[in-house]
């Protein structure tokens, strides 16, 4: 268990006031480091992160590769060979070995060094104070001294010693194991034991803000932190293996199984026909490292991974790799609207006073120009009922815009923008208390004093109209103060909700001496306009058979005018509210989601009912999201999707993350993951059908008592193509141009179904045919010579190369399919063919793997031979296509159907 004592600066740092603590670390706690200072102390003190574990050495790690059972046994064979004064049988097992493992050892660097890369897509980021500018800074470049601001649904970026806060509250159980968030405080803690749960006025580095917001100066970073006392407990854990590699590892122990019993009856066979006991022995390993498909989870994980750096190209970024095969499954996208949909730049563009004037501003995101309207005339100066107004938007507000870029809350924002725009002069105020929003009250306030008066404070509101009128009296009419009757109540919400049915956000805003008694000034419209890319990705995923559902904390009229204009909601659908969901049962809720298209009014309790009732159905869900009342939602989907703007929280509960908020990229992945899947196919039926005829062939051969046609060396080589190169070229094959519209893959659709082992038995009987063909062809005297040999195995490598090219696509010719689309595929086989060029036509290697030269007319006549497994396979795509396109109706086209992508 994780000790629950801090480390030693913490508890100093706890004790003592903070001006103290400032002083001590030589920091302004206004103005924060210079550039120059945090620049030295980022030489003193390290970047804050905890590095990099130190690797292995290459040399050892390709070592390593040796101590697998097979290799060892071949290993033993090449010492039974030089014992018994065969050398050029023991350097050519030595030499092939080597090869083999040398493989292996890239394969396996490929895959770490692929997710290596994953880790660093996705960096932490801090809200930090220096030379007296607010800056997003990279988590990693903060330094002790520091200052740094957190917020709502914030992870804290290092061990802070709290400066203010207000109502700030963290979630520390990944320490204590309590369940309830922790509140702050900036005063000092005395008589502190050093308990975690003593230090009130630390925020330690990795927990979440839950509530309120603060400001504090950073005491610890990367190991000299909480965290880093116990993040070697956390390098000790093993990511745990996806799906598809536990299907690949099962598929794998069934192989190896069978290819073992195989090569025991060969063995067996080849024994009592008085074979030669270490040729058979030699040949009976070399068929072991051959057939059994050691690689196989290598490069599901290489394939895995290096879509997902595709993914990130296209600002898509998967944060766990076995989200990556559930994106091709996903049939239902559930959206919330704000920075999803919209593009989250809230812009107040109509205000209605409680003096019933109605006034219009033009201009749109964080720009502070625009005019003024009243009645359809340009007003110069701002009218006083419109200020009063402004000025409480502009003190009840966390936000702040540099260079025309916002931090904080987008609504904030769009209020900060208003009181710009209308050039008001507000004088110097101190905050005395903040009071947070929270989804039960649905206001937020601030209690404030004029630094020139000596007054007990005014508050400040602004929230929810209905929740608003709840705690005001009185309202402004025309500078003068009146009772704010039912009637008054009334006309107020008839105003709002027509703004709400036009799209519109609404807030009202509220002051006064005394909460639940306030007086009301007026609401406010704000318009977030839709993201360009919306309009065509819903239309698109529509096409692709994903359902579309929008769930927000809005209100019904706005939710439903955003869902008509995007076709999200329909005149058949229907719509939900938080209420009516609190009012069923999870059985009831499942019978009728299916058919709810909007779910106005919801928390993030409703998001997960929502989303565990269509899961209940059997739908695979996704879930965008930016805030952190999307956070439990997104860890309930199956896929989480977070904005890049998000929050931490909201990334940290998300398996992918969209770096430029372009939610056309959701299309892409799921498009993404179709095509791994596929390309997962198309590698594993060839690595079948390459395993299967090498097996096989030295099957027969064995039991009709006729010399092997591949020595040990060559038999090694073909291992080397099946998990090499021409494997993996396979698993980057371009998204397949007929998944644009294609609907999502069957979550327990199997890799290797009746299907593909039809076409595996039927490639591997051309190749054995055919090689044999011509090995018994060749073998005219009944002695093997190196030319039948060389002439077998260059068959055998031709029928490869031309079963590969098939194995590109599942049910198209490759006369449909671009030749140069995948150029990796292109490089692996003109790659593998100038390798077999060199094993035939190069001396050292002639006598390594036992061949000879071939004239030109033998190469054209096994290249004219071998690429019968390709028009074979050609001709069964062809019938397969005919049969897709019968009527619908008729059974006999379903399970062709299910073949195509």
């Amino acid at each position: 268990m994780v000790s629950q004592k801090s480390v030693p600066q913490t508890s100093h740092a706890a004790n003592i006031p903070a001006e103290d603590v400032c002083l001590e670390w030589n920091s302004d706690p206004n103005l924060g480091l210079s550039p120059s200072d945090a620049e030295k102390r980022q030489k003193s003190h390290g970047a804050n992160d905890f590095g990099e574990k130190e690797e292995e050495s290459l040399f050892f790690k390709y070592l390593s590769g040796f101590k697998d059972p097979l290799i060892m046994m071949l290993l033993a064979s090449a010492v039974i060979s030089i014992a018994t004064q065969q050398y050029d049988d023991a350097l050519s097992i030595t030499v092939a070995v080597i090869i083999v493992t040398l493989v292996g050892f890239i394969q396996e660097y490929r895959s770490e060094k692929s997710l290596e890369a994953l880790n660093n897509l996705v960096p932490p980021i801090a809200h930090c104070v220096r030379n007296g500018m607010k800056q997003d800074l990279l988590a990693r470049e903060l330094v002790p001294g520091d200052i740094v601001e957190i917020g709502l649904g914030d992870r804290v970026p290092a061990d802070i010693r709290i400066l203010q806060c207000s109502g700030l509250e963290l979630d520390e159980s990944s320490f204590t194991g309590e369940t309830v968030p922790c509140q702050k405080q900036s005063e000092p803690v005395l008589a502190c034991k050093g308990e975690l749960s003593e230090l009130t006025n630390i925020a330690f580095m990795g927990t979440l803000v839950c509530n309120g917001n603060g400001r504090g100066v950073v005491i610890g970073t990367g190991y000299n932190t909480q965290f880093g006392e116990i993040f070697t407990l956390m390098e000790s854990e093993e990511t745990p293996k996806t799906p598809l590699q536990k299907n690949m590892d099962k598929l794998g122990k069934h192989l190896s199984l069978i290819s073992f019993f195989v090569i025991g009856i060969i063995l067996l066979v080849g024994f009592l026909k008085g074979q030669p006991f270490q040729e058979m022995l030699t040949i009976g390993v070399s068929l072991a490292v051959a057939a059994i498909p050691e690689g196989l989870p290598i490069v599901v994980t290489v394939t895995l991974a290096l879509g997902v750096i595709r993914m990130s190209k296209k600002k898509a970024i998967v944060r766990k790799l076995p989200s990556v095969e559930t994106l091709g499954c996903v049939n239902v996208l559930c959206v919330d609207k704000t920075g999803t949909l919209t593009k989250n730049e809230m812009t107040v563009t109509e205000v209605t006073t409680s003096s019933d004037n109605d006034y219009k501003l033009s201009g749109t995101g964080y720009f502070e120009s625009g005019q003024l309207f009243l009645n359809g005339q340009v007003l110069t100066r701002c009218p006083e009922d419109l200020a009063v107004l402004g000025k409480i938007g502009y003190l009840c507000n966390n936000s702040q815009i540099t260079d025309r870029e916002m931090f904080g809350n987008p609504t904030d924002g769009a209020l900060l923008v208003l009181s710009k725009k209308l050039n008001l002069s507000i004088e110097e105020t101190a905050r005395l208390e903040e009071l947070p929003f929270t989804h039960e009250r649905k206001w937020m306030g601030v209690k404030c004093v004029s630094k020139s008066t000596n007054d007990n404070g005014i508050y400040y509101v602004k929230g929810a109209t209905e929740n608003v009128l709840k705690i005001c009296s009185h309202m402004l009419v025309d500078g003068t103060l009146r009772a704010l009757t039912l009637s008054d109540k009334d006309k107020i919400l008839d105003r709002v909700a027509e703004k709400e049915d036009r799209g519109m956000r609404t807030l009202s805003l509220c002051y006064g001496g005394k909460m639940n008694s306030l007086v009301y000034v007026g609401n406010v419209g704000i318009v977030d306009p839709l993201r360009n890319e919306v309009p065509a990705t819903i239309r698109d995923l529509h096409a692709n058979s994903v359902t579309v559902k929008m769930i927000t904390g809005d209100s019904k009229n706005i939710a439903l005018s955003i869902g008509h204009s995007l076709n999200i909601h329909r005149d058949c659908d229907t719509a939900l509210s938080g209420d009516m969901i609190d009012g069923m049962t999870s059985e009831q809720l499942a019978d009728v989601i299916n058919s709810v298209s909007v779910i106005y009014r919801s928390t993030p309790r409703h998001k997960m009912k929502v989303i565990k009732a269509l899961q209940a159905n059997g739908l695979i869900v996704a879930m965008t999201g930016d805030g952190v009342n999307d956070a439990v939602a997104l860890k309930c989907a199956d896929i989480g999707i977070a904005m890049g703007k998000g929050t931490d929280v909201c990334k940290e509960a998300a398996e992918m993350v969209l770096a430029n908020d372009d939610m056309s990229a959701i299309l892409e992945a799921v498009r993404e993951g179709k095509n791994i899947f596929l390309n997962i196919k198309n590698f594993v039926r060839f690595q079948l059908s390459t395993s299967v005829s090498a097996l096989m062939m030295i099957a027969l051969t064995t039991f009709w008592n006729i010399p092997s046609p591949l020595n040990p060396m060559q038999i090694l080589w073909i291992n080397i193509i099946m998990d090499g190169p021409p494997a993996q070229s396979l698993g980057v094959e371009p998204i397949d141009s007929s998944l644009a519209n294609s609907p999502p893959r069957p979550p327990k659709k199997q890799v290797v179904d009746r299907y593909m082992l039809i076409r595996v038995c039927l490639s591997a009987a051309v190749i054995i045919s055919g090689t044999l063909w011509v090995y018994k062809n060749e073998m005219v005297d009944g002695q093997v010579t190196a030319r039948d040999t060389t002439m077998t195995f260059t068959c055998f490598i031709f029928f490869d190369m031309f079963n590969a090219l098939s194995c590109r696509s599942l049910t198209k010719s490759v006369l449909q399919i671009n030749i140069f689309g995948n150029t990796t595929f292109l490089f692996a086989i003109s790659a593998s063919i100038l390798s077999l060029f060199g094993l035939i036509y190069v001396p050292f290697l002639q006598t390594i793997f036992q061949t000879e030269a071939l004239a030109f007319n033998d190469i054209l006549t096994l290249i004219c031979l071998s690429s019968t497994v390709l028009i074979v396979d050609e001709c069964f795509k062809l019938f397969l296509r005919a049969i897709a396109c019968v009527d619908d109706n008729k059974s006999n086209s379903e399970d062709a159907k299910s073949l195509i992508p």
